[in-house]
């Protein structure tokens, strides 16, 4: 097999409330289909998320307020995880906190050689946002 892109498909309970989301994180709208409109995309440089509304996956808002860290539950969301790479965390932090876009996790270093924070969408699905970092062995500390 070889695969030339993949394109995660969401289930969401209200398609023009996810276009309005991503949007307030930079995203654009790419299209919309069915009359009323059930399905569409998002799009961001080369990279397209499908949202199907009410169908096609699961999912689930968690009661948590945090993934990681103390008191971080990681499996309470019943939505799909993606980790989405970007140049930097901070802005995409910044940009989400002024946009009201639920944090569940502040950008931090970890371990593994990435910064992230974690962003819900109001149906419970987690983005991941990471940037490489130099990892402690290639930094010399």
């Amino acid at each position: 097999m070889h695969v030339q892109a993949i394109t995660p498909i969401l289930n969401v309970s209200d398609l023009q409330a996810s276009f309005a989301w991503f949007e307030s994180l930079g995203w654009r709208k790419c299209w919309d289909w069915g009359d009323p409109p059930g399905f569409g995309a998002v799009g961001s440089g080369e990279c397209e998320i499908f949202l199907c509304q009410g169908c096609q996956g699961g999912r689930g808002k968690g009661t948590n307020s945090g993934t990681f860290g103390p008191g971080g539950d990681e499996t309470s969301d019943q939505g799909a995880w993606m980790s989405v790479w970007v140049e930097n965390v901070d802005d995409v932090h910044r940009v989400a906190l002024h946009a009201k876009v639920e944090v569940l996790f502040a950008p931090t270093d970890m371990p593994w050689g990435v910064r992230e924070c974690h962003l819900r969408h109001p149906d419970g699905h987690v983005f991941r946002i990471s940037q490489q970092t130099p990892c402690q062995e290639e930094s010399g500390t």
